[in-house]
């Protein structure tokens, strides 16, 4: 007899804690939690960190829905909706454990896998984890096992595509770029290709050429001009580009992406200095990734000693900038007086939770290793007046359940891109040094 289309999915326990709604992302089909998954949520509800957060969270809702059919028959989600399970039955531990002797909460999962498969064997089950491994072993044995991808993005190939280049630009319209500071109406061109709000490219005709951006408040095409901001000046298109965005006051939510050395923590810094009068604070804050699995408690020291390893890159860029301006000169006195006076605050993003972040630039760095409802999370605390400004190198992602498509930077430009208040900008060159350059290209 044929199985049926609808299916068992089994979830581990870092699928809710990458998102703490994942019951609702299953339609009609079944969902079965190992009660080792409940033991493993049990450590990880005290903390402050977003998987603390989502594992309370997840364990509020198991408990809001929770009857006595819940370890037998299943209890229905709703409508359209399939059955929740906690599984208890680990019968097939010992057959696991011939393949995989370690006594670990994994291989506890793997055999309620096994188990939910061989009760339903006219129903395809499936493990759902985000632990590449987990699904190696899973499929080792013969189960079937995927990532969970409600939140993947489908095209990661936009964070290695240079900048549009329309080309055969009329010339008069490229030198009425040039006049007229506010723009030339975009329905003027004829472009081969759609443009997304604040979307930067480069127009040309022969030798002519121009920087130019989309706004869409005013439906023009308008002329990029080189800025400096506290020093740093643009070397490239691309940043260029990126200062264009981030001194936008219209811009509210902007991305920076790009490989290491490109300069795009830097750029932000900058640009958030060059605004600082017209915010009540400038916050730059970033993810604190465990070094080899181990929490911050094994570090020495007071809170603010525990994360200063980890916020160091943030005071280098600060240093950076100081460099490039005039020791004494008003724009260093400016810094020291906003670091004085807590108006420029560096901060781990762990400790902004529960924070209104009205007026502010605030800067989320390394944002590559926060999950897309993190990012949600972050982006909800913006009050009246304040920019958000989002960095990260997705070839870089320190988080073992994340990749290129699931991880939360991804996430929000796909879900922004053609948003009014957004922009995002893809650095591709490197600016640090040739040596820094070559290694991020080649190794």
């Amino acid at each position: 007899m044929a199985r049926t289309k609808k299916k068992n999915f089994v979830l581990d326990t870092n699928v809710i804690l990458h998102d703490f709604r994942c019951l609702d992302n299953f339609e009609e089909n079944d969902i079965y939690i190992p009660i080792v998954v409940l033991e493993e949520l049990d450590k990880f509800k005290k903390g402050n960190d977003q998987i603390n957060y989502n594992a309370r969270e997840f364990l509020r809702q198991l408990d809001a829905i929770t009857d006595d059919n819940l370890f037998t028959t299943g209890t229905f989600l709703g409508s359209g909706m399939g059955k929740l399970f906690i599984e208890t039955n680990i019968g097939s531990q010992d057959r696991i454990s011939e393949i995989f002797p370690e006594r670990i909460p994994d291989h506890r999962i793997l055999a309620a896998v096994l188990d939910i498969s061989e009760r339903n064997d006219k129903v395809k089950t499936i493990l759902v984890t985000k632990d590449i491994n987990l699904r190696m072993k899973a499929r080792a044995i013969g189960l079937l096992a995927e990532d969970y991808i409600n939140d993947k993005v489908a095209d990661v190939y936009m964070f290695e595509r240079q900048h549009k280049t329309f080309k055969d630009i009329d010339s008069v319209l490229i030198d009425n770029l040039y006049a007229y500071a506010d723009g030339v109406d975009i329905d003027d061109f004829n472009l081969d290709s759609p443009v997304n709000a604040n979307e930067c490219f480069v127009m040309k005709n022969g030798k002519k050429s121009v920087l130019a951006r989309y706004n869409p408040f005013t439906k023009k095409i308008k002329k990029i001009d080189k800025q400096i901001c506290y020093g740093i000046q643009p070397r490239n298109a691309e940043q260029t580009f990126a200062i264009e965005i981030l001194m936008d006051p219209e811009i509210k939510l902007a991305a920076l992406t790009g490989k290491a050395g490109t300069g795009k923590t830097l750029l932000a810094l900058a640009s958030a200095l060059k605004q600082s009068e017209d915010f009540d604070q400038i916050l730059l804050a970033r993810p604190i990734v465990a070094l080899s699995n181990k929490e911050l408690g094994f570090l020495p020291g007071d809170e603010k000693q525990k994360i200063a390893p980890y916020m160091q890159p943030l005071f280098d860029n600060l240093s950076v900038i100081k460099s490039h301006i005039a020791y004494g000169g008003s724009e260093y006195k400016n810094i020291e007086e906003m670091q004085a006076g807590k108006k420029l605050e560096i901060e781990a993003l762990a400790y902004i939770r529960g924070r209104s972040l009205s007026k502010m630039i605030c800067i989320v760095d390394e944002a590559q290793n926060l999950t897309p409802h993190e990012i949600k999370t972050i982006i909800t605390r913006a009050g009246e007046g304040t920019k958000m400004i989002f960095t990260g190198d997705l070839q870089q992602i320190d988080s073992p359940y994340l990749d290129a498509q699931s991880n939360g930077l991804a996430y929000m430009i796909d879900k922004m891109a053609g948003q009014d208040l957004f922009a995002h900008v893809n650095l591709l060159k490197g600016e640090r040094s040739k040596l820094s350059e070559i290694a991020g290209t080649l190794l």
